[in-house]
């Protein structure tokens, strides 16, 4: 489950039914949820980080039971279907620089930089040569120039709100017009800048080349009172960072009139590399998300074999393990943009997120987008058909959006439906493991699951409502938010909201789904992790100006937090 959303508002508390009486089915099935979360949860696969060979051996996996199950492979390739995952600008082997410097009457003393430990291109930069003299305090037209960082720190060092970054930014768009070929920015005071090479930001590419270089260099190669001249050679190679992942997608063909989709992502976090991780160790260590989610995973195959057996031809059915949702719903969002079967003719939704850890004293789970069809309420709250059966508690939510991959169909104005048993204290971490799974719970949550498809097969198609949006930041780490749902896949400068939050103050701002946030007050938006730091500058009551793009225009607007 991706983290940086909210949990649901829990609503409303009902009791649902599970469906299988059969004891040597349900003892079946709960065979075939651990086989499965005992599968994709081993460290073989290495935490099934999207674009790795773990990610590879779980999308085989999934494939290989869709056709056991005899699903038919809905894919672009087969059962799979592949999508880029942008992450943002990284410095490439050609990056290069040297520094030398005449120390005395025939003597240059040379060095050759380490990237990333002594120097680093900003992501921004034009590729391109650095060569030339540049001398400390002097600006020369058609050189390199040596930027001093200590002096606007210094200028600033009583403005909370001073963008460092904003303002390298602004100064580097203006410097080729002013004579220069390249910049050299660096520090020699004592003031920290906390510079250091960030892939996402997208700001847009500037003329020349733009660099940091660490001021202990610079020291080691001239007197601590003057820095003096220095002739720089290198080169300025930056590229676009990307991997690929791939959703395994089959189907059940009854050549009816709609398709119900049923989903689960089957990602999680690796090693923790994409900073998603709550394991506060220093050491590596495989996340092996069986909770997050081999769990939702292994109830999508058991699901796909309960329905291939149904004599109901009511619906076709998609099936649909996703990559990505850890990143920011890059499969499931992918899938609603690139769809393998007309997407008008999807009737509903049902994701699975985190259905692994049911509470055997409370049996309850969370099911969301209860809201997103007026149809769902004389499903889900269906009484047991008979004493035997045991009831779930179950907690309702009416929002459409939320932290996992039915968001990107409700924004497709799907009705959805998602399940989910709720945090613990392993969510993100190493810990979560498959001896920690409720498999008994997982098969009621999958015999549910099942009553409410068997249910909507008498309904015909269903009626999609909007709901109220999920809030999508934590006030654990903001005080405030904006009121916008992020679109995590994204790839351009700013930040694009997919989803705006009714009476927030984003809305209230004017901004609307689609548009693009490219500043608040002082500061530039140019990435995710640029909009987060942002917010937490501000604090509840405060008013602001906020810049945004709505295709070619730019509008400015006062927003209150």
């Amino acid at each position: 489950m991706k983290s940086r959303f909210c949990l649901p508002l829990l609503l409303i508390t009902l009791s649902g039914c599970t469906i299988i009486n059969n004891s040597t089915s349900t003892k079946k099935l709960e065979s075939g949820l651990r086989e499965h979360v005992a599968f994709l949860a081993d460290d073989k696969l290495e935490g099934r980080r999207t674009g790795t060979a773990g990610e590879k051996l779980a999308m085989s996996y999934i494939a290989q039971q869709f056709q056991k199950i005899g699903l038919e492979p809905k894919g672009t390739d087969q059962y799979y279907q592949s999508f880029l995952v942008n992450e943002g600008i990284e410095m490439k082997e050609g990056t290069t620089l040297t520094i030398s410097k005449s120390v005395s009457e025939g003597t240059v003393v040379t060095k050759k930089l380490n990237i990333s430990k002594d120097f680093f291109a900003f992501p921004y930069s034009a590729n391109g040569p650095v060569t030339g003299t540049a001398t400390t305090g002097l600006h020369e037209v058609g050189l390199p120039r040596l930027m001093d960082i200590n002096e606007v720190l210094e200028d600033n060092a009583s403005n909370p709100h001073f963008d460092l970054a904003g303002y390298i930014y602004e100064y580097s768009k203006n410097a080729k017009s002013k004579g220069a070929t390249s910049l050299i920015w660096y520090n020699p005071g004592k003031k920290e800048d906390k510079l250091v090479f960030n892939g996402k930001d997208k700001s847009p590419t500037i003329d020349i080349p733009v660099l940091y270089v660490s001021n202990a260099v610079l020291n080691e190669m001239a007197k601590e009172d003057e820095l003096g001249t220095f002739s720089f050679n290198g080169m300025v190679q930056l590229g676009e960072k990307k991997r690929s992942g791939a959703n395994v997608i089959g189907a059940i063909n009854n050549n009816a009139a709609t398709t119900v989709v049923i989903g689960a992502h089957f990602d999680h976090l690796g090693y923790g590399e994409d900073g998603n991780s709550r394991y506060e160790k220093k050491e590596p260590a495989i996340h092996n998300g069986a909770d997050d989610n081999a769990s939702g995973t292994a109830a999508l195959i058991e699901l796909s074999r309960i329905l291939k057996r149904s004599t109901s031809k009511t619906n076709n059915y998609l099936f649909i393990a996703f990559s990505g949702e850890e990143l920011g719903l890059y499969g499931s969002k992918h899938f609603t943009d690139h769809p393998t079967v007309e997407l008008s003719t999807v009737n509903y939704m049902i994701n699975m997120d985190m259905v692994g850890r049911m509470n055997d004293s409370t049996r309850s789970v969370t099911i969301g987008g209860f809201g997103t069809s007026p149809t769902w309420a004389s499903l889900i709250n269906k009484p047991s058909a008979t004493k035997n059966q045991k009831n779930l508690t179950i907690k309702i939510d009416s929002s459409g959006s939320g932290p996992s991959d039915h968001t990107s169909f409700y924004r497709k104005n799907i009705p959805v439906l998602f399940y989910f048993t709720g945090l613990h204290t392993d969510y993100h971490k190493p810990s979560d493991d498959a001896d920690k799974i409720n498999y008994k719970g997982m098969a009621q949550i999958v015999s549910h699951v099942n009553g409410v498809v068997k249910g909507a097969n008498e309904k015909g198609r269903l009626a999609f409502l909007k709901t109220r949006e999920a809030q999508t930041t934590t006030t654990a780490r903001f005080s405030v938010s904006m009121g916008i749902m992020p679109d995590y896949t994204y790839s351009g400068n700013g930040v694009r909201a997919d989803g705006v939050t009714e009476g927030r103050a984003a809305q209230q701002a004017g901004i609307k789904a689609g548009d693009i946030v490219l500043q608040i007050g002082d500061y530039r938006i140019s990435s995710m992790e640029s909009y987060m730091q942002t917010l937490g500058k501000f604090k509840k009551g405060d008013k602001t100006k906020v810049v945004y793009q709505r295709g070619a225009e730019q509008f400015t607007a006062e927003i209150q937090f």
